[in-house]
C-alpha cells in the first residue's frame, strides 16, 4: 500500500508538471503569435489599404521652371489670388487611391465622334449651345454613353472624354463595367469608347489648372512627396456661345500632344493658326501656348491677358516657354490634367 501511495504521488506530480509546461508553452504561442511577423504584415497591410486623404498628400517646392514664376498667393487688381494647394491635394488623393487598387486603367474616349455618337440620354436637355447634355451638363457630342449595371442596358448619362476609369473585370467584352475615377460610381460602357491601359500605368505627373484664380502648376511625385515644379499664369475657356466654351472641371488623363496645334477660324473650315506646344486632355481642350495667326508664323512667347480673365475657347493658354516646358516634361499614360474651381 506504501509503494502504491508513493507512485500515485510521483504519478500525480508528473501530471502537474507537464500540465504547467503546457500552459505556458500555449501562453508562449499566443505571445508570439500577436507579436509574430505575419500579423505585423496584416497590420501593415490594413494601414496600406487606407484610403488617402488630401491631408495625406506632402507637398514641397522643387522649382524646375522659373520664369513668370508666381507666389503661393499674389495681386490682381484690387484683390488677391492664389494657388488652392487643398483642392489639388484632394484630387490628387483620389488618383493615389486609385493607384492602389487592383484592375486595369482605361480613358474614356469620344474625340470627335470617331467612336460614333452617343445616344439620346432620357430626360435630356438642350444648352446654350444647342447640343444635347445630361442632367450633370456633360454634352453628348464626343462622350461616352454609361449604362447602369443592374443589366437593363439603361442609358444613366454621359462621360466626357478623357475621363479616367479603373477596369475591374474583361476588357474584351462588347459591354465593359467600368468603376470611376474622375466621377463617382459604376456602370456599363461599350468597349469601343474605352482605351484600355494596363495596370502597369502610374500616374505621377500633374498639370494642375484653377479656372477660378486663373494659374497653372505643374508637380511630379518623388518618392512619398509630391514636389511642385512650376507656378505660372494661365487663361481658360470662357462660356461663350455659339463657339467659345469654358474649360470643364474634373481628373483627365494627357491623350496626346502636338507640337503645333492648328486651329479653324470661328464657323469655317478654314485655318486662322496655330497654338504651339500643345498638350490635349479632353475634347478639343489642349494646355498650349499663346496663339499665333497667320500670316504671322512665328511663336509669341506671352500675352498680357495671361492670368486674367477666362478667354480661350476651351483651352488652357500659358506662356509658349512654359507650355514647351509642359510639353517636354509631360508623357502620355503617365500624366493627369486636374481642373478646379
Amino acid at each position: 500500500m506504501r509503494r502504491a501511495g508513493k507512485l500515485s504521488l510521483f504519478i500525480f506530480f508528473i501530471g502537474l508538471f507537464f500540465f504547467t509546461v503546457g500552459c505556458k508553452s500555449d501562453q508562449s504561442s499566443d505571445d508570439q503569435l500577436s507579436s509574430s511577423p505575419d500579423s505585423t504584415f496584416v497590420d501593415d497591410q490594413e494601414e496600406i489599404k487606407k484610403e488617402l486623404t488630401g491631408e495625406d498628400i506632402r507637398l514641397e517646392k522643387n522649382i524646375r521652371y522659373d520664369k513668370y514664376l508666381l507666389d503661393d498667393e499674389y495681386p490682381y487688381k484690387d484683390t488677391i489670388r492664389h494657388f488652392q494647394w487643398e483642392k489639388i491635394q484632394e484630387q490628387i488623393a483620389v488618383i493615389e487611391n486609385a493607384i492602389a487598387e487592383e484592375g486595369n486603367w482605361g480613358i474614356l474616349s469620344n474625340y470627335r465622334n470617331m467612336n460614333k455618337e452617343a445616344p439620346t440620354v432620357a430626360d435630356f436637355v438642350r444648352n446654350e449651345y444647342r447640343r444635347v447634355s445630361d442632367q450633370f451638363g456633360v454634352e453628348r457630342y464626343q462622350s461616352a454613353p454609361l449604362y447602369s449595371v443592374d443589366g437593363d442596358t439603361t442609358l444613366v448619362r454621359y462621360g466626357r472624354d478623357g475621363w479616367i476609369v479603373k477596369l475591374p473585370d474583361n476588357d474584351t467584352t462588347e459591354m465593359v463595367r467600368v468603376k470611376g475615377v474622375s466621377f463617382e460610381g459604376e456602370f456599363l460602357v461599350p468597349n469601343r469608347y474605352i482605351i484600355s491601359w494596363r495596370d502597369s500605368v502610374r500616374f505621377n505627373k500633374v498639370i494642375a489648372v484653377d479656372v477660378t484664380n486663373q494659374n497653372i502648376a505643374t508637380l511630379e511625385k518623388n518618392d512619398d512627396t509630391w514636389q511642385i515644379l512650376s507656378m505660372n499664369h494661365a487663361t481658360t475657356g470662357v462660356h461663350q456661345p455659339p463657339y467659345a466654351q469654358e474649360t470643364p472641371t474634373g481628373i483627365f488623363a494627357v491623350q496626346e500632344k502636338k507640337e503645333k496645334m492648328f486651329y479653324l477660324r470661328d464657323g469655317t473650315s478654314e485655318i486662322a493658326g496655330f497654338a504651339p506646344y500643345a498638350t490635349r486632355f479632353t475634347n478639343g481642350a489642349y494646355v498650349h501656348g499663346v496663339p499665333t495667326q497667320y500670316p504671322n508664323k512665328s511663336i509669341i512667347e506671352s500675352s498680357p491677358t495671361l492670368g486674367t480673365t477666362p478667354r480661350s475657347h476651351m483651352c488652357v493658354r500659358n506662356a509658349s516657354s512654359h507650355s514647351k516646358f509642359v510639353f517636354d516634361w509631360a508623357t502620355v499614360k503617365e500624366s493627369v490634367v486636374i481642373v478646379i474651381d
